[in-house]
């Protein structure tokens, strides 16, 4: 059947990008069919059970993260349920458990701390499923650009820098309901800083009791989680201390029926709130929320990128990282719509459901199913006014510490000195401004000191041994011919390394006695129009003093920008290409130092000394 022109531009289309991104490397739009029509009962034993175990985990971690945002619980929870049922529809993990973290939690809290970004919780509450649809939507658009194909030229250091400074902030604001003091600090501060500072304003008011309680469940979450890996270290210990709260209020007068609990939810407050859609201004707060949206959806996108490649690293599964974007984006926009909270990729999570024997992604899609069982259990019976809010924060300041590993920060900081800058700036940058530009900070100087570093080609002078080999030109040695210098260049010449290669080479020019520079390009990679423009420049500059530049080395790339941008005619003048006669010579993979003999017989030529005897053997054990 005969194609018309547009089906066949888009059958041209699909076959380029397929060519350019590697075949099945293009979006599935519901990757889920392919396990569902090999699904059978011996999997769903396995994923109902990890998913069983997930999801008691899950519950109480939902809780957490939604009090770290200064969020009604029923966000966190309702989070965990959605973003685990949609995501696995589009991801391309099949281990992968998608919910609301400690990192994009903090950094709502603290974006909604800048002065003017809401008036009231209710505003903040109001603006939650905005912001979750932004996130999605920034996430949807990444996937579909293949930005996550760049999150690997992120450093990890800025990770790492990042989430310690993030896990330092949730710790501090915790210790507000660990000491009874939240009344005292509602507005508790935005950075660091400003905590630690009003703690310390009011600690002669904290209360002995939410300490005691808080404490106790901490160590005992620790020992707990420590000597009993596969049970809900999580779950059991807010659940033995939300009654062990409730029966000390009842049977003794110690105060302990005074200690701050939370409030419970009903079926109404499932509902989305969707009010600030109809409202007027709507632009306005799409303005207002794009900054920390984008950041959100970064952050979310890199967490899920390092998550992912983690759990296949152990699995031997190939990670599709955009289509894991594009679940990030899904389940995002559904927890929009469904009164939850930005999703991410949860670490814990995940690796528990690898742990407890899952098989396929419905693990994910079951361990959702059983949290909105918990969801409307929790609805019906009034169970969450029991929970301590110093409990849980004694249990949020667990799971922050738990993110921070000293190995991993050690290997940072002992590294290099751009990793140790980069960890310490990330760091510092979480400490004192809003983490949504923090994260910024550290991704700039990230970028900035790579681009400092390949702008720097490495460039080296070469001499013809007496054995015929090419060897480096050593510091106290006199070139075998005053007139002739070999310069090996190696590195990327792109824009930012132009400047400096011009600058190099113009030194090597000081020398008067110097006539003739053999720029050995055989390493040189990426030339751009910056780096062909110096390069041009070079060679004009030293003709008029009567000096040559020849070229040798080159490889098919070097001389397709040279011929395209025309600098290769400016190369060749002088050359009488009827008598052969070239400035430059193509890199020979069979003798990869036979162009630069030939680049030697062409510099003895102009100099007038083209009856030389020049041999150049190769070593394969010597190959530069």
């Amino acid at each position: 059947m005969p194609q018309n022109p547009l089906q066949k531009f888009l059958r041209r289309a699909r076959h380029a990008r397929n060519r350019s991104n590697g075949e099945g490397n293009t979006l599935d739009p519901l990757p889920i069919r392919g396990p569902l029509s090999r699904y059978n009962s011996d999997k769903f034993r396995q994923d109902f059970r990890a998913a069983l175990n997930v999801s008691l985990l899950a519950l109480p971690q939902g809780m957490a993260y939604a009090a770290i945002a200064e969020l009604p619980i029923v966000y966190g929870i309702a989070c965990s349920a959605i973003a685990a049922i949609v995501a696995p529809f589009f991801s391309g993990s099949r281990h992968t458990i998608l919910g609301p973290t400690n990192a994009t939690a903090f950094m709502i809290f603290s974006f909604f701390l800048i002065p003017g970004m809401a008036s009231s919780k209710g505003e903040i509450i109001a603006l939650m499923p905005l912001l979750c649809l932004m996130v999605g939507a920034f996430c949807i658009v990444g996937a579909l650009l293949r930005v996550a194909d760049l999150l690997q030229f992120i450093s990890r250091s800025v990770l790492v820098g990042y989430i310690a400074g993030a896990a330092t902030l949730i710790i501090a604001n915790q210790f507000k309901h660990l000491l009874g003091l939240a009344e005292q600090m509602e507005n508790g501060g935005t950075t660091f800083v400003t905590i630690l500072v009003r703690l310390l304003e009011n600690l002669s008011s904290l209360q002995w009791q939410p300490l005691c309680l808080g404490l106790g469940a901490l160590l005992f979450y620790l020992i707990l989680h420590s000597r009993f890996r596969r049970i809900p270290a999580f779950a059991l210990t807010l659940v033995l201390f939300s009654l062990l709260t409730w029966f000390l209020g009842e049977t003794t007068s110690l105060g302990f029926d005074r200690v701050q609990k939370f409030d419970s939810f009903s079926f109404r407050d499932l509902a989305p709130e969707l009010s600030v859609f109809a409202q007027p201004g709507l632009f306005e707060k799409i303005a207002q929320l794009s900054t920390v949206a984008f950041a959100v959806a970064f952050l979310a996108s890199l967490e899920n990128t390092v998550m992912s490649k983690s759990l296949a690293s152990r699995t031997g599964d190939r990670p599709d990282v955009n289509q894991d974007m594009l679940s990030v984006g899904a389940a995002n926009i559904a927890a929009g719509l469904f009164a939850g909270m930005p999703a991410s990729g949860s670490l814990t999570r995940s690796a528990l459901n690898y742990d407890s024997g899952a098989r396929t992604r419905f693990a994910s899609v079951f361990c959702g199913v059983l949290c909105v069982i918990g969801i409307f259990l929790l609805a019906a019976f009034p169970l969450v006014q029991h929970v301590p809010r110093a409990c849980l924060a004694g249990l949020v300041i667990a799971v922050a510490g738990s993110l921070v590993s000293p190995r991993v920060i050690r290997i940072c900081l002992r590294s290099t000195s751009d990793d140790a800058m980069v960890l310490t700036v990330s760091f510092v940058a979480a400490l004192f401004a809003p983490l949504h530009t923090a994260i910024f900070i550290g991704v700039a100087l990230s970028i900035s000191l790579f681009l400092r570093k390949a702008s720097r080609p490495y460039l080296v002078e070469y001499e013809v041994a007496d054995d015929g080999d090419l060897r480096e030109l050593g510091e106290k040695r006199k070139r075998p011919n005053p007139s002739i210098s070999i310069v090996h260049v190696e590195g990327d010449l792109f824009f930012g390394a132009a400047e400096l290669f011009r600058t190099q080479i113009q030194r090597t020019f000081v020398d008067e006695n110097l006539r003739i520079i053999i720029l050995r390009l055989k390493n040189a990679r990426h030339l751009d129009a910056t780096s062909v423009l110096a390069l041009e420049d070079l060679i004009r500059s030293a003709r008029k003093e009567d000096r040559h530049i020849i070229v040798s080395g080159a490889s098919r790339q070097v001389y397709r920008v040279l011929k395209l941008s025309g600098v290769l005619d400016v190369l060749q003048e002088g050359c009488n290409r009827d008598k052969g006669e070239s400035n430059l010579f193509l890199f020979k993979p069979s003798n990869p130092n036979i162009s630069t003999r030939d680049a030697l017989k062409r510099a003895q030529q102009i100099l007038g000394t083209e009856t030389a005897d020049i041999k150049i053997f190769y070593d394969p054990d010597k190959e530069r």
